[in-house]
């Protein structure tokens, strides 16, 4: 039998089919339907690359499309199946020529335009690029490409908590995560290097998304997501820990709960880190979904928005029901789709990146220096 090349040999032949990854798979959590499962859609792709199915098959574009790319299969496979690469392989091929959805086409477009994201930056006022990249500092921080425009507070918020600890070097671009996502993944691997060169070193970073695919390119020892960053960096240099006081409201600590990045969790596997942290500063609330994806999943949202806020739905109740002040996020889709549906319920929960919350509790402990 013919084989088309399209995936990585060794890759597709992983998958054992033992179906462990169903229960963890959200789409098939909606539908029951196997072919909107990790096990179905690698069956798809074996179909593809065998050539029994044609590539313009509409379950291929429909199934390559429907997925999260949460990754979440992986963190229960005993095979070890690296399906995050196989999906990326799989819409590289799919999304081609007249069927790349014209909503990535756009964003690919978009983010490689490093003049706008600087301008972004500037007009929104993020934290300030400090020139080339320092060799006596700890890390250096990426902005971001839509993170600078939409969330402009989070990278000043980090150079509070890190003052001199780490630099914002000049000429940064897309990392090329929403490329490898969105069926260019050649251009991410590019663009992911360019970044590392221009900040050589270890590179702190604000978005689950874009450290685990920053990490799957130059390297996990290159790439510190904030949570794991703070926490060693404190606990190596004690002197260095601001006055992170306990945030309130009404006289009594907020409650806070986690969603947790799909790829934070599941690609660099940091779970525990910022729990700790948002547990020193308010009630820490474990709610029972908080490691499952919440729809946003990069670009999900726009492409598929009717299926995201299938997903979303489920979390929303359950914030609701644990009644929370705060819901922290480590990842800047998730913060958007988070504001956009409890907006939507008119809820009274107020969503926080986790960098805020610690800038929040700065003010209060610095305050409370003041007074003593």
């Amino acid at each position: 039998m013919t084989e088309r090349g399209i995936f990585d040999k060794d890759l597709l032949a992983a998958c054992i089919s033992c179906g462990f990854c169903l229960p963890a798979c959200p789409t098939y959590a909606m539908t029951q339907d196997e072919r909107s499962s990790p096990r179905g859609r690698i069956t798809l792709m074996r179909a593809l690359e065998t050539g029994r199915l044609d590539e313009d098959d509409p379950t291929l574009q429909e199934q390559a499309s429907f997925c999260l790319g949460c990754r979440a299969c992986e963190t229960v496979c005993p095979a070890g199946v690296h399906y995050g690469a196989l999906l990326e392989q799989w819409r590289d091929h799919q999304w081609r020529g007249r069927h790349v959805p014209p909503v990535a086409l756009a964003l690919r477009a978009g983010m490689r335009a490093k003049p706008l994201l600087e301008a972004a930056g500037r007009v929104r006022g993020a934290a300030k690029p400090t020139g080339p990249a320092r060799a006596d500092v700890q890390a250096h921080l990426m902005l971001g490409c839509a993170e600078r425009a939409m969330f402009p507070q989070l990278s000043r918020a980090v150079l509070r908590l890190l003052p001199g600890v780490v630099d914002v070097p000049s000429g940064q671009g897309c990392c090329g995560a929403l490329h490898a996502h969105n069926g260019d993944s050649t251009t991410a691997h590019s663009m992911a290097e360019d970044l590392g060169r221009v900040m050589p070193g270890v590179i702190l970073t604000t978005a689950g998304g874009c450290g685990a695919h920053v990490a799957n390119v130059l390297g996990r020892d290159r790439v510190r997501e904030l949570s794991e960053f703070l926490l060693q960096f404190w606990g190596e240099h004690p002197e260095r820990l601001p006055p992170l006081g306990r945030v309130t409201v009404d006289g009594r600590p907020v409650r806070a709960g986690l969603q947790d990045s799909c790829h934070l969790r599941n690609g660099l596997h940091v779970t525990a880190q910022p729990r700790e942290l948002i547990g020193r500063v308010a009630d820490y609330v474990e709610l029972p979904s908080a490691g499952a994806c919440c729809g946003a999943a990069g670009t999900y949202s726009l492409l598929r928005p009717e299926d995201s806020q299938r997903v979303l739905d489920v979390h929303l109740d359950e914030i609701e029901a644990a009644d929370l002040d705060y819901l922290i996020v480590v990842n800047m889709p998730c913060q958007r789709q988070m504001i956009n549906g409890l907006k939507r319920r008119g809820s009274k929960g107020r969503v926080l990146h986790l960098v805020e919350l610690l800038d929040a509790a700065l003010d209060v402990g610095e305050r409370q220096a003041d007074v003593t």
